[in-house]
């Protein structure tokens, strides 16, 4: 039979149907291509974003971490008495502070006109000299008194006092920290009154007359110190009499109102960085990239920090004039910032190992290498700590029993030594525990000997030879 006109033959039908089977895949493949575009386009997004918020997590973080440290220390009383407590004791802030004192003193007490009041006409020109060598008496006395452990009552009391008052300096209700649009002073006025009780009883003459002022041993400060000291001096005190400015900017308020709206704000600060932190690892497609990235930033989040604190410390340094005064606001920034300082570096560290280590697990050639090799070494120390293992039981008690004395001394003279390079009660403590664990270990270990021919001895020579 033949097919019928216009009706198409299997070859064509054939042709057909490959025709649209090509078709039907080349319309696949451009599907499938285009999905594959368009994940890769949303992978891209999703690593840029993570990228930009792990960065701000970090820098988030750090921010949150001055944060609280300024809550919990600058801006807290007790942390931050507990913090100035020792500053007398520095020799560069006790240096700072007598010789601004000791000005203080001989500005008010008109000290050179005294000594030329008493001496004889033609002694006048000695009036320098001798004011210059009671200076340095009177230095000393400042120094011994701000050193002195009644005094160190009086500074926590004037610093837990100064500290509550300045944390109303924004609403300028402060008396003993006095603030303005300009600069901050801080009242010394209590460690004035104890120099001049010591001078009064070392040198009466230096007054002309026997004067009283309140002892502040006991930490208690009067509110009238002020008039009273005047009125035991008989004179008049500057308006700004042992005001001493620590800071002297027309920044001020404007810094004053940030410290205020960190302290405000900072449980959003610290809740916001968390988010951040747990979009960047939802939104990331690679998070031990992200993770590397964040240890990354964390370094540069904190490296940045530290260069601004210390750019702003430069800035309230060279406003302090130059020589013993700015070397003692050097000194106290540095022990007063001592443990934020801390605080970088162990964000520094953490960054870097967490960096360090995002990358070892990755699946780059070196980490794989890395690894292997750690995975090799870690063999062949356990291959030879079993054989060494086995040796020591087998040699060791023999040989602790054969030097037991010496064991046993040399243990008492390594803990004599480290008694002396760590003199604390704890250290002694923890070094006896040790010494007296390992004098144990030592005895059981030598006891632990197995037991071996016995070694032949004179008498069994001669019952040997009696035999014969």
């Amino acid at each position: 039979m033949t097919a019928e006109a216009g009706t198409p033959g299997p070859e064509t039908m054939r042709g057909d149907e490959l025709t649209r089977l090509r078709a039907e895949v080349t319309s696949l493949h451009a599907r499938l291509d285009t999905r594959r575009r368009r994940a890769a386009v949303v992978r891209t997004l999703r690593r840029a974003t993570a990228a930009v918020l792990i960065a701000l997590s970090a820098f988030a973080l750090v921010a949150s971490v001055v944060g609280v440290w300024a809550a919990t220390t600058v801006l807290s009383t007790d942390r931050w008495v507990s913090t100035v407590a020792p500053l007398p004791q520095n020799p560069q802030v006790a240096t700072a502070v007598a010789e601004y004192t000791t000005t203080q003193v001989f500005a008010a007490l008109d000290v050179e006109q005294r000594v030329r009041s008493v001496l004889p006409q033609q002694a006048a020109f000695l009036a320098g000299p001798a004011t210059g060598q009671l200076r340095g008496a009177v230095r000393t006395t400042v120094t011994n008194v701000l050193q002195s452990d009644r005094f160190a009552g009086i500074w926590v009391e004037l610093n837990r006092r100064a500290h509550q008052r300045a944390l109303a300096i924004i609403d300028g209700t402060s008396t003993v920290v006095i603030g303005r649009q300009d600069h901050v002073d801080i009242d010394l006025l209590p460690l004035i009154n104890q120099v001049l009780r010591e001078l009064s009883n070392q040198m009466p003459t230096l007054f002309g007359k026997q004067i009283s002022l309140p002892d502040l041993g006991s930490g208690a400060i009067p509110d009238n110190l002020r008039i009273r000291v005047q009125d035991a001096l008989g004179i008049t005190l500057p308006e700004n009499f042992a005001q001493f400015t620590i800071y002297d900017s027309g920044q001020l308020w404007a810094a004053q109102q940030a410290v205020a709206t960190a302290k405000r704000d900072l449980v959003l600060g610290v809740i916001g960085t968390l988010v951040l932190l747990c979009l960047a690892l939802l939104v990331s497609p690679e998070r031990r990239r992200t993770l590397l990235q964040l240890g990354l930033w964390l370094v540069v989040a904190a490296v940045a920090v530290t260069a601004a604190l210390r750019a702003v410390r430069g800035q309230l340094l060279g406003e302090v004039p130059a020589g013993v005064y700015r070397d003692g606001v050097a000194a106290a920034f540095t022990s007063v910032f001592g443990l934020l300082r801390l605080r970088g570096v162990q964000i520094i560290v953490i960054g870097a190992v967490l960096a360090v280590a995002m990358y070892l697990i990755g699946p780059g050639r070196a980490p794989t290498w890395l690894r292997r090799q750690t995975v090799l070494g870690m063999r062949a120390a356990g291959r030879g700590a079993r054989v060494g293992g086995r040796v020591l039981a087998a040699r060791g008690p023999g040989w602790a029993a054969a030097h037991l004395d010496p064991l046993r001394v040399g243990g008492v003279v390594v803990a004599a030594v480290l008694a002396l390079l760590w003199s604390s009660w704890t250290s002694l403590l923890v070094i006896a525990l040790v010494l007296a664990a390992y004098e144990v270990l030592v005895t059981v270990a030598a006891r632990a000997r197995p037991p071996g021919p016995r070694t032949a001895g004179p008498g069994d020579a001669l019952a040997a030879t009696g035999a014969h």
